[in-house]
């Protein structure tokens, strides 16, 4: 597009018509004093292209004069397809209209659609890349909705000459994955890469931590129950070598040997001091009778308590062994019942198998009569298909007949044309007369026109004949003839006579072609597979055995249902009995070590009772009597003959130690036994549980989460090394993206900065940094003229490119070159004149002498329409 013309009426200060006309190719300059309007004809094309003519919005009401009115602009454009004139006026009777050599070609929203295909779609279009409006020469200046539109117009140039690039790195599709592989992490993790609550990451770590959990309760309760084998296993140990009849005869000698000491040490006291000796003897009597007596005393009634504790004990055993004797018929019982209801399951399941397999064959006949049926019409499928496959394949298609039409419609044609130009003879009988002239032979009848292309005789009764020669300039006949051989050559090569028979033909094959395809798709319906699955489907299907009696499926439903009831109720009343089978035996054996315990105790107590011998407790209290006597007796004499005495003290406690040792024996014996009783019946207790098994089975669990914890775990890596991947991807493909604008804007760059360089933003597709003389300065800390000056040579850039992309946009600057020093102007002139030889550029400047030596097509703003 070209702007050839424009016209303002009603626009500010224009109330009256002015038209800038004359605009050429290349370089175009208005350069004009401050208020001469060069901003407002800027504003009034920005408007004519971009704002609809329905619009009443604060740009449209800038545009009114103070005086009023309806603002109306005219452009006229040059586009490959001719001149047009595009006219709007807004809020008054709003109008927008089209037109091509005076003739109205769109006009309302139709105008509208019009201009936006020739602008481009966005709001702003290509015009939004290289138009500059006054005050706002950066690349990023103007409101939001300005920016906006500039960015994504900038995005469809660079998508449309990077394509390739955009399609594999570059560009929408690259954030687009980046965008997907980030929110996919999302759900995993969270933006410092901990697991997020709720996420499948977070779900499985925590499942791993209550299996951990869990694993370590079942690890703890089978290790207590190991320790209580070991416990049971160490006191079992410590109880036999403490029970070992070699220990107790161990002891029951020490003590012996122990006392023999003590009578030594007192016949020895005697033989060194008879005193002291009968002194001793007579306490030693006291001693022993008392100890006698106490002893006596003791066993009785250690003998009486053993005696209770042995017939309660021998009565609970005898309590339990009735129950275990009842537990164990029941178990039996039950075991029995189990194994009759176990057969008559078997009975019943194998009832169930032989009804499905008289089911599956009634349904194998059905199915068997579908097979047959549909391999019977695939066949005759089949059959019409090699019938009519022939038929479909001979005479003309209908594409030949179409030509054969196409021809035939020419002849016409040419015949037609032919007579309508030809000489034509009409002849009018007198009244009373229909016939009398013939042209070469053939009677010609009342009013009708015959035409002659190549001369002829007319004969007219009782005249004689007219000759008719066309002159030099008559019809030519060529055409008929070329056309009548076309038809004529057509016709013989497919060997037909006529139109009418090709299409007969054509109708003949095409109803051979349907009904051929009508049994294609039957045959196709019926057999996807081809007729020979079909028979070795049919060949698959099981026969019914002949002497196979038929089972009612109602009443073998009820025989398996009410066999697997009774098969399960007697699985569990077996598991029952066994259940209290076992709990009674542990009880029976700690029964029966109750039991003999208490016989060992009474055994010990009756023992004890027979060292007594014969002596009873009055016998025994005479005799202590007797020997308090002597003593008294002894130790009077002992008093006045009294020397030292032997060491009587050592041998009492030598007789107290094996005394000692005797008791705590026995003791320990009676608390082992119980304890191993009771260490017994919990690791029955724990045995039952399964805790072996249960902590296998969580051991498993466990490590299936950790496996899927594991995957969470690469799957999280996995994506964030493929974040990091596309981030140095996109990167790395940003120079391959601002390829062609850099190709473009790079000698354009030179004029100013040789071997400068721009770097580019992917985010705004904007230059982000100016590299020269080998320093990257960031655009924002440069001069307002040096920011100016790129974002001329950027848009200059970017209009080649959409004149070579097919966009071909005018450049408008309107007071673009405000900051620019005289020097770098210069060259900024000869930039503009480069870029001029395939764009058509539009400057409007108040700078009258610094843009004299500018060059280019003068304008001139003057009144009147154009």
């Amino acid at each position: 597009m070209k702007l050839r013309a424009i016209t303002l009426n009603n626009v500010r200060r224009f109330t009256a018509p002015v038209t800038l006309a004359n605009i050429g190719d290349g370089l175009n300059v208005l350069s004009e004093p401050n208020e001469h309007g060069k901003s407002t004809l800027f504003d009034a094309i920005h408007a004519l292209f971009f704002k609809a003519y329905g619009a009443n919005d604060k740009e449209i009401k800038a545009l009114k004069p103070h005086a009023g009115g309806a603002p109306e602009v005219t452009v006229e454009v040059e586009t490959p397809d001719g001149r047009f004139v595009i006219f709007k006026r807004w809020t008054s009777k709003a109008q927008a209209t089209v037109h091509k050599g005076g003739t109205l070609i769109a006009q309302a929203d139709a105008a509208e659609d019009w201009i936006a295909k020739l602008t481009g779609t966005s709001a702003g279009g290509p015009s939004g890349l290289v138009w500059v409006r006054q005050g706002l020469t950066g690349l990023t200046d103007g409101s939001k909705g300005e920016q906006a539109a500039a960015l994504e117009a900038r995005r469809d140039l660079m998508s449309s000459v990077s394509d390739e690039v955009e399609a594999m790195t570059g560009g929408r599709r690259m954030d687009a994955a980046l965008a997907r592989c980030k929110a996919e992490l999302a759900q995993l993790a969270t933006a410092t890469g901990q697991k997020k609550a709720g996420g499948a990451w977070r779900t499985a770590a925590d499942r791993v931590d209550e299996l951990r959990s869990q694993q370590a309760d079942l690890a703890a309760t089978a290790q207590a129950l190991h320790t209580a084998l070991n416990d049971r296993q160490q006191k079992r140990r410590a109880l036999a070598e403490v029970a070992d009849p070699a220990a107790m005869a161990a002891r029951k000698d020490r003590l012996d040997a122990a006392t023999a000491a003590h009578r030594v040490a007192e016949r020895h006291a005697e033989q060194v001091e008879g005193a002291a000796r009968k002194v001793t003897a007579a306490r030693l009597a006291v001693t022993a009778a008392r100890t006698r007596l106490d002893a006596l005393r003791s066993a009785q009634t250690e003998r009486d308590a053993a005696a209770d504790w042995a017939a309660q004990t021998s009565a609970a055993k005898a309590e339990v062994s009735a129950q275990f004797a009842t537990a164990q018929a029941a178990s039996v019982a039950a075991q029995a019942k189990l194994e009759a209801a176990e057969g008559a399951l078997k009975t019943a399941q194998a009832d169930q198998a032989r009804l499905d397999r008289q089911t599956a064959a009634r349904e194998g006949a059905l199915r068997r009569t579908e097979l047959t049926t549909r391999i019977a019409e695939a066949e005759a499928a089949r059959a019409v298909i090699e019938t009519h496959a022939a038929a479909a394949k001979t005479g003309p298609d209908m594409a030949a007949v179409q030509r054969l039409e196409q021809l035939s419609t020419a002849l016409a044609t040419a015949l037609a044309t032919r007579d309508a130009l030809a000489t034509q003879v009409i002849v009018t009988y007198a009244a009373g007369r229909k016939d009398g002239v013939q042209l070469d032979g053939a009677a010609l009848d009342d009013g009708v026109a015959y035409p002659i292309t190549r001369g002829g005789v007319l004969n007219i009764a009782g005249l004689g004949q007219v000759e008719i020669r066309p002159g030099a300039g008559a019809q030519d006949t060529d055409a008929v003839q070329q056309a009548q051989r076309a038809l004529t050559q057509a016709l013989a090569a497919l060997d037909l006579p006529d139109v009418a028979a090709a299409r007969a033909a054509a109708d003949i094959r095409a109803q051979a072609v349907t009904v051929t395809g009508e049994a294609r798709a039957r045959l196709e319906a019926l057999a996807p597979g081809g007729i020979d699955k079909l028979r070795e489907a049919l060949a698959q299907i099981p026969a019914a055995a002949a002497d196979d009696a038929p089972l009612d499926p109602a009443a073998t439903a009820a025989q398996l249902t009410a066999a697997e009831s009774s098969a399960a109720a007697a699985q569990s009343a077996s598991r029952t009995a066994a259940e209290a089978l076992a709990s009674l035996r542990a009880h029976l054996a700690g029964a029966e070590v109750a039991a003999q315990a208490a016989r060992d105790r009474l055994n010990r107590a009756q023992a004890s009772m027979a060292a007594s011998g014969e002596d009873t407790a009055d016998t025994l209290a005479q005799i202590m009597a007797a020997a308090m006597a002597e003593l008294t007796a002894a130790e009077a004499v002992h008093a006045a003959q009294s020397t030292d005495a032997p060491d009587l003290a050592g041998a009492e406690a030598a007789l107290a130690r094996a005394t000692s040792i005797e008791a705590a024996a026995s003791a320990e014996i009676a608390l082992l036994r119980p304890q191993i009783a009771t260490l017994d019946e919990r690791i029955a207790i724990g045995a039952g549980d399964a805790v072996e098994e249960r902590l296998a089975e969580c051991e498993q669990q466990l490590t299936a989460a950790e496996q899927t914890l594991a995957r969470y775990d690469h799957e999280v890596a996995v994506l964030q090394r493929l974040a990091a991947a596309l981030t140095e991807a996109r990167v790395a493909a940003r120079e391959r993206y601002f390829a062609p604008v850099a190709a473009e804007l790079k000698p354009l760059l030179h004029l100013l900065w040789p071997q400068a360089e721009l770097t580019w933003t992917q985010d705004t597709l904007l230059p982000e940094s100016l590299i020269r003389d080998g320093q990257t300065e960031p655009l924002d800390i440069l001069s307002g003229g040096t920011q100016e000056q790129i974002a001329l040579l950027v848009r200059l850039a970017f209009a080649r490119m959409l004149e070579r992309g097919g966009q071909h946009a005018p450049v408008l600057l309107d007071d673009a070159l405000v900051y620019t020093d005289d020097d770098r102007i210069e060259r900024m002139f000869d930039a503009l004149h480069r870029q001029a030889g395939d764009l058509q550029i539009i400057v409007f400047s108040c700078r009258q002498r610094a843009f004299r030596d500018l060059g280019g097509h003068r304008l001139q703003l003057l009144p009147g329409a154009a």
